[in-house]
């Protein structure tokens, strides 16, 4: 089996450029960070999920966490396996009758449904070590001095949140200008 790296949802970004939008997947165990380009509709699931926005109507990844539920399956984690051609590829692990079934998933999908079954997010450590950010030294070392509490749901990051995360601005700007004006992969 590939060895994987546990990682944690640590912002949704939006592209000033773009309609896409990234999530920012934070290596729980040290300050590396992945950042995935998805598609409004998938940041917005997510986004919904991690606010715990109560909604009169099911959206997609809720129904998918029911139906998984309702043919007597479990979500047990989601990995994102592989990074081929800037186009990342992910699986649901799922378990039904003591058989685990691997489901293809895009990684925004399989992020969407971790956050509703709070399962565990798996990056392969292949995948780290090709697109993962390592943040300059001097701004981990200011960062790792100070207590942050995470924002609770709608309030405003604090100013060391947004500095900690300066680092993803020469990222992005770099990826708008690479390319001219072509649409980035969604994952």
């Amino acid at each position: 089996m590939t060895e994987m790296v546990e990682v944690v949802i640590d912002s949704v970004r939006v592209s000033l450029m773009s309609a896409q939008r990234v999530v920012v997947l934070r290596q729980t165990d040290m300050e590396r960070y992945l950042p995935i380009w998805v598609g409004p509709y998938e940041a917005e699931s997510i986004t919904v999920a991690l606010q715990e926005v109560e909604i009169s109507r099911p959206m997609t990844h809720d129904l998918l966490k029911n139906l998984v539920a309702l043919y007597n399956g479990k979500i047990l984690r989601v990995e994102i396996i592989a990074l081929k051609e800037d186009i990342f590829y992910g699986n649901i692990v799922t378990e039904r009758e003591g058989k685990i079934i691997n489901i293809d998933s895009r990684p925004s999908d399989g992020i969407a449904l971790a956050v509703r079954t709070h399962v565990p997010v798996l990056v392969s450590l292949a995948v780290m070590d090709e697109a993962g950010i390592v943040p300059e030294k001097n701004i981990q070392e200011e960062t790792s001095s100070e207590t942050v509490e995470k924002p609770g749901p709608g309030a405003e990051a604090a100013p060391e949140d947004e500095k900690r995360l300066d680092v993803f601005e020469d990222f992005l700007k770099k990826l708008g200008t690479d390319k001219g004006n072509e649409e980035k992969p969604k994952s």
